[in-house]
């Protein structure tokens, strides 16, 4: 084996060779150290530089390890990428954004769509494009049941006319994962369907949308007429419902993962700039140990939920409880960070700072995307605990 490749071997379908085996990849190739401690003025410029790294990890195997070999992968299932996310994080390196998306998008088009796993995901697992998620539209966040974004068939194709918001990654994906309206407006969710869209179609446009911080994570997408093949159909005709709560659990579960292992290596960053700068602030130690404790607990509770997925086990409405404990972790952190920081974290100069800055804004949303956190709170009160 080589320090830059990974053996194409059942030896790594075991955990602790493939994390040995990874560390190893991370800890001797230099070529790793020109995506560490980067700073990204735009998220295009982000993704882009991002993309070359998921191709490296690509070309290598070692991201491969966790998805299907119908679907470009190696073999393996959801631990192997719990441990490719805690290995990237642990050495200092970024979980490439594409990877985010990827691992709400992935397992739905896996199970749902074997065709287009087939055909289409390698690239996106390749980093040769990415794709964006279009569910939210302006009357229709946390309620996707009452979407009215509309795809009508029309022979073999659907047309869709409507408007999505806040469809991340937007303006730079590839292709849009949407759902839509196929049945009428009363039918909510018994009514959906699932396209894959591709984002050069004549008829759509994705206008960026600028968070607080500048940075445009985020866009607005309008069809008008966008003629998409019914092959691009995840799943069946009126039943994206399915899909979409099937999608859930992986954004639930290991989307808490995979921000935890950079939550964690944050952490330890703000330790050590607050060291290197001489800030000393009364409480710093204490506040430190609180946001590692909302840390843990929130890598305890999705450890948990990424063995269940990774046993085949089907997540239900208990996966709010890793949602709150996710954007309660990720507002500790960043809260922390400006009162440690102080003055700094809003004037201060720097990649880092810059970095700390766009984070700190960008994490006032984690109570309200995907799915704000008084809905998970109900669900988890409705649905799991039973109350009346």
């Amino acid at each position: 084996m080589t320090s830059t490749t990974a053996p194409r071997s059942d030896k790594l379908h075991s955990l602790a060779a493939y994390r040995a085996a990874l560390r190893e990849f991370l800890e001797s190739d230099p070529v790793l150290d020109e995506w560490r401690g980067r700073h990204y003025p735009t998220v295009a410029g982000e993704l882009a530089h991002h993309s070359q790294l998921v191709q490296l990890l690509y070309s290598g195997g070692w991201n491969r390890y966790g998805w299907p070999e119908t679907a470009g992968g190696l073999g393996g299932d959801e631990r192997h990428r719990a441990v490719l996310y805690d290995e990237l994080s642990a050495h200092g390196l970024p979980v490439p954004g594409q990877h985010l998306v990827m691992e709400t998008l992935g397992p739905p088009t896996v199970r749902f769509a074997p065709e287009l796993a087939r055909t289409l995901f390698p690239g996106f697992l390749g980093g040769t494009e990415w794709w964006g998620q279009g569910f939210s539209e302006p009357e229709a966040g946390s309620d996707l049941a009452s979407l009215r974004c509309r795809a009508t068939r029309e022979g073999d194709e659907y047309v869709v006319d409507g408007h999505k918001l806040w469809t991340s990654y937007g303006a730079t994906a590839r292709r849009l994962v949407c759902l839509v309206r196929t049945g009428s407006t009363e039918s909510r969710h018994r009514g959906l369907s699932m396209l894959l869209i591709d984002t050069d179609t004549p008829g759509l446009e994705a206008r960026p949308i600028a968070l607080a911080s500048g940075r445009e994570e985020l866009a607005e997408v309008f069809f008008n007429s966008v003629r998409v093949p019914a092959g691009r159909l995840i799943g069946e005709h009126d039943q994206g419902w399915a899909v979409a709560m099937y999608l859930l659990q992986f954004e639930r579960g290991m989307y808490a993962w995979l921000t935890s292992t950079v939550l964690l290596q944050r952490l330890e960053s703000l330790r050590d700039q607050l060291r290197e700068r001489g800030i000393r602030r009364d409480g710093a130690a204490a506040r430190l140990g609180n946001v590692y404790l909302d840390i843990v607990a929130l890598r305890a509770r999705s450890a948990r939920t990424v063995a269940r997925l990774a046993a085949g086990e089907t997540i239900g409405p208990e996966a709010s409880t890793d949602k709150i404990l996710l954007a309660t972790a990720e507002q500790a952190l960043y809260d922390a960070a400006r009162d440690l920081l102080g003055p700094l974290l809003d004037v201060g100069t720097g990649a880092d700072l810059d970095t700390w800055r766009d984070e700190w804004w960008y994490s006032r949303a984690a109570t309200i995307l995907g799915g704000s956190a008084e809905v998970q709170r109900g669900i988890i009160a409705d649905r799991v605990l039973k109350l009346p």
